[in-house]
């Protein structure tokens, strides 16, 4: 069956417009997207903002990036965290992989690399290879967590394979210094 982006657009819309979560989940990344309808950043975030309100994970960590990037709503990293931390505490990765990159570079929240970390390897310990690349390179300098290049090279390959293009540089480099 051929794709037809726009009717499923309609049908998130539908679903939306009676207040179902993941539709409105959907219907905000089309949004962000341009897939069967014209881009929109505050559409998109209208949207995310309504399925996030009823707990939606996705949806609050796209949120969340709305608010870090500016893009459909005011720029505001203290209420892109609040929506990190909100997907992160329900065991969203990507939520947890922003959330720790906030806490790493102190961005909308009070430095605090350990706690960073702590929370960019949860989202390590579920697959997600651009988490994996930044605690093996975490790891690698000792930022935040005890220095160890063994466990670091582990890491980075697991993100390598995933072709986490980041991690592959860093192998590179470790390679041949």
């Amino acid at each position: 069956m051929e794709q037809d982006q726009r009717a499923a657009a309609e049908w998130y819309r539908k679903s939306a417009e009676q207040g179902d979560a993941s539709a409105q989940f959907l219907l905000g990344v089309c949004y962000v997207r341009g897939e069967g309808v014209k881009q929109d950043p505050r559409e998109a975030a209208k949207w995310y903002r309504k399925a996030a309100e009823q707990g939606h994970d996705g949806a609050q960590c796209g949120l969340g990036v709305c608010y870090y990037s500016g893009e459909g709503v005011e720029q505001d990293l203290s209420e892109a965290v609040k929506w990190f931390r909100k997907a992160a505490a329900q065991g969203y990765d990507v939520g947890q992989y922003l959330l720790g990159r906030c806490y790493l570079t102190g961005t909308g929240v009070e430095q605090d690399q350990q706690v960073g970390v702590a929370w960019i390897h949860k989202a390590a310990d579920h697959g997600l290879a651009g988490a994996q690349a930044a605690l093996g390179a975490c790891l690698y300098t000792g930022n935040g967590i005890a220095q160890d290049q063994k466990e670091a090279v582990t890491w980075l390959r697991r993100a390598a394979d995933q072709g986490d293009a980041g991690a592959k540089k860093l192998l590179g480099k470790i390679d041949h210094p």
